[in-house]
């Protein structure tokens, strides 16, 4: 099983490629103007209006193919303020069409130029070349690529940080697509081990099935008692900030596949439950951010991790299970499991008092039925940490929602038997009602949830191809700065 992935605009160049140079020029309708295409003086007059009539035009250079891409930076209308007109997501969706290009003529070297955008904007270019790049397998390599912005070469340090983004993204994007027989919570735990084993600003603990048994995390060790892999919690402690400084907790939901129990789905739901683990592959993706540019902050993290199965000693509904801070929680649903693993991963993040707890989850299908695949649903106790995050989303373009935390709708997950039901049953507000059952162990601390989808369909454009898509990492990235 290959766990992590490279940046693969720093791959070496295939043997196979054509001995020319492909020129993209990425340029604003203003900047146009503005430009040496170095070709002869008489064409120029009328290429440049040529140019100007269309978004993307192929002039044949002396050296090779120059391809112009004209972004338009203005858009006239923000969706109600869920998207903004910043350059770095704007600038990113248009890269999907300058990498198709690339890899049609198969040249050894490869100039991207920039005119007339901002570093923010160039960022958000090399965000979306390397994203239009990955694959599970037979990941796109093109030629050499150098980068210039306004004829000048670009700032070691604006490049470093975009492909450590594009990195955290498509870490998140590769275990999502990994397949369950390979990543299991067993495995899964040891990879992450792995990674940050050489890594002095982290320290990664392990809680197997003992250490889980010992905490009293009765609730994620019933998700994981049918499965021959028991579950794990992943603790990861990154210390990069001030010692004065609360550390934040992050939570990530990890259920490897997600049969629903003894509730069992139906096949065509259960067809691509290995992404029910997305939640734990973006905090994997932020990870790789930490690892690669050090921002000064303090991070726990924990990776919530089981595997949802079935067999003769499975959790059943009607089942009455403990948590770790004690609660009594009534089984009404097995296929309500993500909820379970996270409560005990947030009370283990609890115990160390962090400043603020932010948990993302594949958790609810009402989320994808409310906002499409695309828009994260966002609750929170807190509105100037929703408000920020809602922010960083918009600017990043990896979006979110806030829903109300109503709860009046708790009533839903009264128990006769125990403190509460684990499920509303009634498949209306599940969205909220699910986020109603994690604030319960949240207690008093700033706390935001979001409800993610995590896989690109195929009607999606071709920045992201289909599978996992690495939703939650670029808005966590931005949060933190």
């Amino acid at each position: 099983m290959k766990f992590t992935i490279d940046n693969f605009l720093e791959r070496k160049s295939p043997k196979e490629l054509n001995d020319i140079e492909t020129r993209v020029i990425v340029t604003t309708k203003k900047a146009l103007k503005e430009i040496d295409f170095s070709f002869d003086e008489s064409l120029k007059k009328w290429q440049t209006k040529d140019l100007e009539k269309s978004s993307k035009t192929v002039i044949a250079g002396s050296n090779g193919p120059v391809i112009v891409k004209v972004v338009t930076l203005e858009t006239a209308d923000n969706d109600y303020n869920l998207t903004k007109e910043i350059e770095y997501s704007i600038v990113k969706e248009s890269s999907a069409d300058i990498i198709s290009e690339i890899n049609k003529y198969k040249a050894k070297k490869n100039k991207i130029e920039t005119f007339g955008i901002s570093n923010d904007g160039v960022s958000g270019l090399i965000v979306g070349i390397d994203l239009s790049l990955y694959r599970y397998e037979n990941s796109l390599t093109p030629g050499k690529i150098e980068f210039k912005k306004d004829g000048k070469k670009l700032s070691e340090t604006v490049l470093k940080k975009a492909l450590a983004i594009s990195k955290g993204v498509n870490q998140a994007r590769h275990l999502v697509n990994l397949p369950p027989n390979l990543l299991n919570p067993v495995s899964y735990a040891k990879e992450v081990e792995k990674l940050l084993k050489n890594d002095k600003s982290f320290k990664v603990t392990i809680f197997d099935e003992k250490k889980l048994k010992k905490e009293g995390a009765g609730l994620i060790l019933g998700v994981g008692q049918a499965s021959h892999t028991p579950a794990r919690i992943v603790k990861i402690q990154y210390r990069a900030g001030s010692a004065k400084t609360k550390q934040m907790a992050l939570v990530g939901k990890g259920i490897t596949f997600d049969s629903g129990g003894l509730n069992m789905k139906p096949g065509g739901s259960m067809r691509l439950m290995k992404k029910d683990m997305g939640g734990s592959a973006t905090m994997v993706g932020l990870l790789s951010y930490l690892k690669e540019m050090k921002p000064k902050k303090n991070i726990d993290i924990f990776l919530a991790l089981a595997e949802n199965s079935v067999s003769d000693n499975a959790t059943r509904p009607s089942d009455i299970l403990t948590a770790m801070n004690g609660m009594k929680i009534e089984i009404d649903n097995t296929d309500a499991e993500g909820r379970l693993a996270m409560a005990d991963a947030i009370t283990l993040a609890k115990k160390d008092n962090p400043s603020l707890l932010i948990n993302v989850a594949t958790l609810t299908g009402a989320g994808k039925i409310a906002l499409g695949d695309d828009i994260a649903s966002l609750l929170s106790n807190n509105d100037d940490l929703a408000d920020k995050l809602l922010k960083a989303g918009s600017e990043t373009g990896d979006l979110a929602w806030r829903l109300p935390l109503f709860r009046p709708y708790f009533r839903k997950l009264k128990s006769d038997f125990a403190d509460m039901k684990n499920s509303a049953g009634t498949g209306k507000g599940g969205t909220i009602t699910a986020a109603l059952f994690i604030e319960k162990f949240i207690g008093d601390t700033k706390w935001a949830h979001l409800d993610i989808f995590g896989w690109t369909s195929p009607h999606k454009p071709s920045l992201v191809q289909q599978g996992g898509n690495g939703q939650g990492v670029e808005m966590l990235i931005k949060f933190l700065s």
